[in-house]
């Protein structure tokens, strides 16, 4: 298994993000939540995205939907 790609949430684009889980790597962020720190694990199986948070895990059923999620949790940089 290739190893995980770590960044805090908001250092990576999203381009990165979605070709390391293209390539089977997850992608670990580091992110804050309710004042305290936390890992999301991104993942791909090659059929389903996967968002592995605290409180949830989120599916997804393409790179369209991946995308809308990791730029809507705010995990990818901010446009400039």
């Amino acid at each position: 298994m290739p190893e995980p790609l770590h960044a805090t949430a908001g250092e990576l684009d999203a381009e990165t993000i979605l070709d390391a889980l293209e390539d089977g790597r997850r992608v670990v962020l580091e992110t804050e939540l309710l004042g305290s720190p936390h890992e999301v694990t991104l993942r791909h199986d090659g059929e389903t995205y996967y968002c592995d948070t605290p409180t949830t895990l989120h599916k997804h059923d393409d790179v369209a939907e991946m995308r809308r999620c990791i730029e809507n949790q705010g995990y990818v940089e901010s446009p400039e």
